[in-house]
């Protein structure tokens, strides 16, 4: 497992200032403008706007940092192909003027702390070692920052930049939020398609339509995902981990079988969906920061909402098939 550490002092600050000057209103009012470009590595009050678009839209950036990486850009071209768009570029014109049409509400709100934010219990520390884990009540998060952040969908970098000398732990404090929680409607997945080379996972309505995208972690050259059609078997909220020496999982010493109880930091994470080749999901992480940037053990790890997203729209017998390129036909 990769646990989720603290930036060093010196990339805190690098992060912290580009978005230090940005209040609601400069990313609401944000519009694309082609004579300046979003700055590489940097948090930009457009970008959390696409970004945060896009999430409401089923089409993950992952978490939302403020910055055009690879899962934002994916999310990005993920979308213009839905809307029949084919640019040159991961945002032009085209692009910004349908993502911008899919939503005029504020995507920055403020949100007061409740009580449920910070009761906790939270983790003093969550272990590097799965083995360590297992002597735990629960994978909970390490504190009412890495919470919140969850909620929203956000890092926890952009959380503090926009949100600066504010107290995470105290109830009635008010935050500046991506406002991504919106009632969820049926998304009727009939099929799901698995890119093992361009990690990301489609979810597709009967008709074909691509309803939801996300980006992923397919897999590793330690152990690879499967290859062909496997069927969904399962679908579990605050799922237990159970290890199984056969896996022999890198990093991995213990000889004996064990189970890590449930919670967000969970190897897992929030949420499992069991396919039918023994060992094999699609779950959730406790780095969302890692997904599309980091390997798995085999399975398809996706932020701990995405999982959640399509692990409460599916239903068993659902076909996930594993390609290596997009099928030809249908809206892929």
């Amino acid at each position: 497992m990769i646990r989720r550490l603290l930036a060093a002092p010196v990339l805190w600050v690098w992060l912290v200032l580009p978005a230090s000057g940005m209040d609601a209103a400069s990313i609401n009012n944000a519009d694309y403008n082609p004579s300046k470009p979003p700055a590489q590595g940097k948090a930009d009050a457009l970008v959390i706007k696409a970004q945060i678009l896009l999430d409401r839209a089923r089409f993950s950036p992952g978490e939302i940092d403020g910055k055009l990486g690879e899962n934002a850009q994916k999310a990005l071209r993920a979308f213009a192909e839905a809307k029949g768009l084919k640019p040159n570029a991961p945002l032009t014109p085209e692009v910004w003027t349908a993502l911008a049409g899919t939503s005029s509400d504020a995507v920055i709100i403020e949100y007061k702390i409740s009580n449920d934010d910070i009761k906790g219990p939270f983790l003093e520390k969550l272990p590097a070692r799965m083995e360590d884990m297992k002597e735990l009540r629960a994978l909970s998060y390490t504190s009412p920052r890495e919470a919140i952040a969850e909620k929203f969908h956000m890092s926890e970098e952009l959380l503090e930049a926009l949100n600066p000398k504010k107290k995470f732990d105290q109830v009635g404090e008010i935050l500046l939020v991506a406002d991504v929680l919106r009632s969820d409607s049926k998304l009727n997945v009939e099929r799901i398609e698995v890119d093992k080379s361009r990690q990301t996972v489609k979810a597709f309505a009967a008709s074909g339509e691509l309803v939801a995208f996300f980006p992923a972690t397919v897999g590793s050259k330690e152990k690879p995902t499967p290859s062909g059609t496997l069927k969904v078997v399962s679908a579990d909220a605050n799922p237990t981990y159970r290890y199984n020496p056969d896996y022999k999982f890198k990093g991995v010493r213990s000889k004996e079988a064990f189970t890590i109880k449930p919670g967000p930091n969970s190897p897992v994470g929030s949420f499992w969906v069991g396919l039918s080749a023994e060992g094999y999901g699609i779950h959730g992480t406790s780095s969302p920061s890692t997904v599309s940037k980091a390997e798995s053990h085999g399975c398809v790890r996706l932020t701990n909402w995405d999982a959640a997203l399509l692990g409460r729209n599916i239903k068993k017998g659902t076909p996930v098939a594993f390609v290596d390129q997009p099928p030809t036909g249908g809206k892929s």
